[in-house]
């Protein structure tokens, strides 16, 4: 098995779970908040898209799909146009509402697929590609990757977690 093969089986195993925790839900539930301080189910997924879309697309050198398929538009959030989530508040987290699951579904799916069609062409060396001096060690691709995957699994369970909670009230 090579290395990006791992890579792509861990998105594969966020995009499972993210569609386990939207199924079947409603926009208000999607909303759902533990208390005013928490983060919704739509927060936490949009958000691990967004990063996901963000430094995905910064790594190959494209346009993000939140920018480019017209998904900014279709969900109309009242947010910089490139935010990803990193310093909201309370107050963005509440801003961050869908008008369906599906809608949150397909912009995941756009950027699943975007990011299975980058990774699936890389090389092992190209995993090796420094994409971040500002770090001290620079951040290479690999790094990244795994760093976005282990972001978008924490923020996928804590999700799940959150639907658990919501169906116990």
């Amino acid at each position: 098995m090579r290395s990006v093969d791992v890579i792509v089986d861990g998105f594969g195993r966020v995009h499972d779970t993210v569609h386990r925790v939207v199924a079947g839900l409603t926009p208000e539930e999607l909303g759902w908040r533990v208390d005013g301080q928490a983060n919704s189910m739509a927060w936490l997924i949009w958000h691990l898209t967004r990063v996901q879309d963000d430094h995905v697309a910064d790594a190959a050198g494209t346009e993000q799909v939140w920018i480019s398929t017209g998904w900014r538009e279709r969900f109309g959030l009242p947010l910089d146009p490139m935010a990803t989530g990193y310093g909201h508040g309370f107050d963005d987290v509440s801003s961050v509402q869908v008008r369906t699951g599906s809608d949150l579904l397909g912009y995941h799916d756009a950027v699943h697929q975007r990011t299975l069609e980058f990774v699936r062409g890389l090389q092992e060396g190209d995993l090796d590609r420094v994409v971040d001096t500002s770090w001290n060690p620079p951040v290479t691709l690999g790094v990244r990757l795994v760093s976005v995957l282990a972001d978008d699994l924490q923020h996928a369970g804590q999700a799940a977690l959150v639907r658990g909670l919501m169906q116990r009230e």
